[in-house]
């Protein structure tokens, strides 16, 4: 099997490179389309991405275990005949649910509180069926640990619809018009990536076989429980941004102060917090294979070395990130966004990282273990934590209220998933000492990043100061790490003198 490090590393700077290309790509939004065309457009693009989510999560991740076990198996035909069933139901569903939007106009331009945002949507529509046949090759060549092809398609689709909406929008059009040519630029995307993926897949040596009826019952059944918690997550934000103002009303906010508040927690705050999880989601993507061709090799070990190292993994990046935030929150807020209440809630929320970390890679784990059905479970408990807490913390704790809420649900997530792995497999790690060890790398490393930063801020720029102290921070916590043997520092020199030295290389094997 390939090595995990390599395939996270390449997803990762493609991850990197694509949402780096998003950032520009909104940056000309905001110039070029104005604030009412990005609006509408957003508007639109929500539901769509809703409509969206039914077709692209849980789909292809059953098609990457399913090819992946199959590969073990040698059993080309299986495969060949699973991807042609799931590419048939993808493509049906897709066009199921554009005759649904269209067939129900009234309900939807009702939804909208501008009619125009209808037009937008469809006008995005043929992208859902461009997608249904771009995620299921795409799936299969995930599962064929083609992780190149994989991480080139998303980066094309990204850079396609730069150029096509660039291409398309303009200044001087009015705000519909561009919200419009918005919506077929991403359409147009989706056309080229699926030609684009087809011919991947070929390329590649993918097959299509004979569809038979014996796949559709195990990919609906194994797919659902995952879709539904995606999509059960795309509903969750819109009933906070009702839950959080309106009970922060009760205690004495204005609406206008509520709904301020609460765009900077969730507009601004949150997204750093998910930094970490890209890195993460990384290793997420790389374990479904490798442990769909364990388990369809019972190689139990493989299993067992696999969870415990990606559970540590997610708690060791996760941990590197809450110095950096509860040192310099406020720093970071003000250099973003100009906002010291983004930068102060950051702080209170550095914390969340490393539940959110856990919950993250535990759920990839029962996922490629193929209890889809129990993650799911586990997702519910944990969501009906959060809305509890929505809606009995605001007046005591005001808009940090949605800071401990979610941070209630991923601890409660990870705390059930990790039981869940402890059950179903033999993996063998104590996760309370490391936890003690990485509480006590935090402290100390805070307080260092904390003083540092304030004496650079006499001497530098905000911004050159926040990079002294996220460099002082990521070291100092590497050094302690290593000297907890958290870290494994001879483990990775020896690993990098193999590779830039192959004497090394050719001792170290004899």
């Amino acid at each position: 099997m390939k090595s995990l490090f390599k395939t996270v590393a390449l997803i990762t700077v493609f991850s990197f490179l694509t949402r780096f290309a998003g950032f520009i790509f909104r940056i000309i939004l905001s110039r070029e389309v104005g604030s009412e065309g990005v609006g509408l457009y957003q508007v639109a693009f929500s539901f769509f991405m809703v409509l969206l989510t039914v077709i692209s999560s849980g789909i292809p991740l059953i098609i990457s275990r399913k090819t992946s076990a199959y590969s073990v198996e040698k059993d080309s035909k299986k495969e060949s005949s699973f991807i042609s069933v799931a590419l048939i139901y993808t493509i049906i569903l897709s066009l199921f649910l554009c005759l649904v939007v269209l067939l129900f106009k009234n309900i939807f331009t009702s939804i909208f509180t501008d009619e125009r945002c209808f037009q937008i949507l469809v006008s995005l529509l043929p992208a859902l069926v461009f997608s249904s046949v771009y995620c299921v090759l795409r799936g299969a060549m995930w599962g064929r640990g083609n992780y190149f092809a994989l991480c080139v398609t998303e980066f094309y689709e990204q850079i396609v619809h730069i150029i096509v909406a660039v291409l398309l929008i303009s200044s001087s059009l009015s705000a519909i018009e561009n919200a419009l040519n918005l919506g077929w630029s991403m359409s147009i995307a989706c056309l080229f990536s699926m030609i684009f993926v087809i011919l991947m897949f070929f390329y590649y040596d993918g097959k299509l076989g004979k569809p038979k009826r014996q796949h559709i019952k195990p990919l609906v059944k194994q797919s659902l429980p995952i879709t539904l918690m995606r999509v059960a997550s795309s509903f969750m934000q819109p009933l906070i941004a009702l839950i959080i103002p309106a009970r922060l009303m009760t205690i004495g906010y204005t609406s206008s102060q509520a709904l301020s508040m609460y765009g900077v927690a969730v507009g601004m705050t949150m997204p750093l917090l998910f930094i970490a999880t890209s890195i993460i989601g990384s290793l997420s993507t790389a374990l479904v294979p490798d442990i769909s061709k364990a388990r369809a090799q019972n190689d139990s070990d493989h299993i067992n070395a696999r969870i415990s190292r990606s559970i540590y993994f997610a708690l060791l990046i996760s941990a590197l990130f809450v110095p950096v935030f509860l040192a310099m929150g406020e720093s970071i807020g003000v250099f973003l966004y100009d906002d010291v209440l983004s930068g102060s809630l950051l702080q209170s929320a550095c914390w969340i990282v490393v539940p959110l970390g856990l919950t993250n890679i535990t759920s990839a784990l029962l996922n490629s273990l193929g209890y889809e059905e129990k993650s799911f479970i586990n997702f519910l408990i944990g969501a009906l934590f959060l809305f509890i807490a929505l809606w009995i913390l605001p007046p005591i704790v005001g808009i940090n209220s949605i800071i401990w809420a979610m941070g209630i649900d991923y601890l409660v997530t990870a705390i059930l998933n990790i039981w869940l792995l402890k059950r179903k497999t033999s993996f063998q790690l104590k996760l309370s000492p490391i936890l003690l060890k990485t509480l006590l790398i935090i402290i100390p490393v805070s307080a260092l990043t904390s003083f540092i930063t304030s004496l650079a801020s006499y001497l530098f720029p905000l911004f050159v100061t926040i990079l002294i102290g996220g460099v002082i921070s990521v070291v100092s916590s590497v050094l302690i790490a290593g000297v907890f043997n958290i870290f494994e520092f001879k483990a990775v020199i020896l690993y990098c003198k193999n590779k830039l030295n192959p004497k090394t290389k050719i001792k170290a094997k004899s």
